[in-house]
């Protein structure tokens, strides 16, 4: 069986700018035009958010999908669900608007649409050929694979270091 993608984050290369949170919000918007998204009512929600922890330090959040996902748990309707490829997705049309699943999730990544009493969540852009969040990263801080291709690149760029700073510290 293949590794299912997942969104991986790599902290150091996030600079802040929210390109992220809101290419996703125009994304989820009914035109996915960041000008009509502008006007539109209720205003189109960000499924991805950029914390600020400390003097340049930067953190997107999103969706982890969890393999035992406390909010699908937790959801007293039976509005969340896992589809095929491992995304865990909430139906609006079953979400009562009691924000179980928001309590519940660890990373505080689940939203409140107040204005249709349902909860939200990345839904990893499955009606579009590629995920908004990860195109619109301009220092490619977002990475779209599996964790075996994620940790390749991980290793990768420590090899690198280590070999730079080998040189350097040789001179």
């Amino acid at each position: 069986m293949s590794q299912p993608k997942e969104i991986f984050v790599i902290q150091e290369r996030c600079m802040g700018c929210h390109s992220c949170e809101l290419a996703c919000a125009v994304a989820h918007s009914a035109k996915r035009s960041l000008y009509d998204a502008l006007s539109e009512r209720p205003q189109p929600k960000k499924r991805v958010y950029v914390e600020w922890i400390g003097p340049d330090k930067n953190v997107p959040i999103v969706c982890r999908h969890c393999e035992d996902a406390p909010c699908l748990n937790a959801c007293i309707s039976g509005a969340i669900s896992r589809n095929s490829k491992g995304v865990v997705l909430t139906d609006d049309q079953k979400c009562i608007g009691c924000w179980t699943c928001v309590m519940m999730c660890p990373f505080g990544v689940i939203g409140r649409h107040v204005e249709k009493r349902v909860a939200y969540r990345c839904d990893r852009c499955l009606d579009q050929s590629e995920l908004a969040c990860v195109k619109a990263c301009p220092a490619k801080a977002l990475q779209y694979g599996t964790a075996e291709q994620f940790s390749d690149e991980i290793r990768n760029g420590a090899a690198k270091k280590l070999i730079s700073e080998t040189m350097n510290n040789s001179d």
